[in-house]
Parts: structure tokens; C-alpha cells; sequence
């Protein structure tokens, strides 16, 4: 005869610092020449670039190139060309994020999004949360067993229902200041939410059923 089972389902849900930001610039060029839409943008890339070796950064990403003719209206002739670059940069060090966002809105043709909070792939922080799991799934069984009179025998499975899941957040810089001083950007890292969930399958002593 086969022993009794318990199958139950733990979570685990935590707020844990960020260990990434990500920010996208994104450098814009118009003109009439399809040359000179080209060579700006290279330009302004390598503003955006000498600005970011300038700081501290994990990764300095450039991709997303986009060069298009404006048709004018009702007709094929082509009446400019614009162009945009996009770069992406990783920071693990927030001491100097603000200054690196001010430093970057201040550049002409330019334009700044983020920053968007997040984890290093494969973080610490998922498979802590993962224990966390197992341990609510294995208390709960506990609680089942011993309502009937039983306890926990043997583990059988654990099965992960899906990944942790780390909610990256943005935020939007602030930039303060006076004529006296120079400006300042406050950055807050935002605590990232991190899930996970399991099922646990066990076998239990023979339950006596008192009471």
C-alpha cells in the first residue's frame, strides 16, 4: 500500500535593492543632405560616447540606427532626411547616476529615458526567493500532517511552476537648481519585487485522524 501524499504549492514574494539601471539615449539629426544627417549623427554619438567613459558603467550599448527619407506630401520627392541612434547604458554604481543623466540631457540633439531598475540576470536574489518558496511550501505540508495526526516523511518533488520573476521599474529623473549653483538630479534606486513559486509533493506517516 502505498504511503498517503501531500501535494501543496509555496510562494515566496520579497523586495530586494536594484543592481542595475539602464538608461537610452537617443541622438537625432535632420537635414536636407543625406550625408550630413549621417556624419552629425556619428558626431553626436561620439559626444554621448566621451560623456559615458567619463563615469563609472557596467555596458555601453549602441544599436537601433534609423536613417529615412520625408516624402513631401502626395509625392515621392524627398524633401529631408532624418536620423536617430540609439544607446544604451548599464550602470551597477549609483553614486554618480544623476550627474551622468544631467551630463547627458545637457547635450544638444539629444534625448534621455530612464532609469529602468533591474537585477543582473541571474541573480542571488532569485534563488533566495526560490528557498523562501520551498520553505512556505514545506511548512504548509507540515500543517497538513499534522492535522491529521501525522508528520512529514519522505520528499518526493518539487516542482518549480516558473521562474522568479524579477518587476523592473522606471523612474524619471528630476533635475533641480538655481542661477546660484549648479543643477542637481535626485535619483532614488526603487526596490525590485521578486516572486517565485513551487509545488511540493511529499508522503506523511500513517495520520492517526484524532479529534
Amino acid at each position: 500500500m502505498e504511503p498517503p501524499t501531500i501535494v501543496v504549492r509555496g510562494e515566496a514574494r520579497r523586495e530586494v535593492p536594484p543592481e542595475q539601471a539602464v538608461i537610452s539615449v537617443t541622438t537625432h539629426s535632420r537635414d536636407r543632405d543625406r550625408e550630413a544627417v549621417l556624419r552629425r549623427l556619428a558626431e553626436r554619438a561620439a559626444e554621448v560616447r566621451v560623456v559615458v567613459d567619463g563615469f563609472a558603467v557596467e555596458r555601453r550599448e549602441t544599436g537601433h540606427v534609423q536613417v529615412y527619407p520625408e516624402l513631401k506630401r502626395g509625392g515621392e520627392r524627398v524633401v529631408a532626411y532624418t536620423g536617430s541612434l540609439v544607446t544604451t547604458v548599464t550602470v551597477t554604481e549609483f553614486d554618480g547616476l544623476g550627474d551622468l543623466l544631467l551630463r547627458l540631457a545637457g547635450l544638444g540633439h539629444v534625448a534621455v529615458a530612464g532609469p529602468w531598475w533591474q537585477l543582473r540576470p541571474g541573480s542571488r536574489a532569485g534563488a533566495e526567493v526560490r528557498k523562501a518558496a520551498i520553505d512556505d511550501a514545506l511548512g504548509r505540508a507540515r500543517e497538513y500532517a499534522e492535522a491529521v495526526g501525522a508528520r512529514i516523511d519522505r520528499l518526493i518533488e518539487i516542482a518549480d511552476e516558473g521562474p522568479a520573476q524579477a518587476f523592473a521599474t522606471r523612474s524619471v529623473f528630476r533635475a533641480s537648481g538655481s542661477d546660484a549653483d549648479a543643477p542637481s538630479i535626485e535619483v532614488d534606486p526603487q526596490p525590485q519585487t521578486v516572486e517565485a513559486s513551487v509545488t511540493v509533493r511529499v508522503t506523511i506517516t500513517e495520520p492517526t485522524l484524532a479529534g
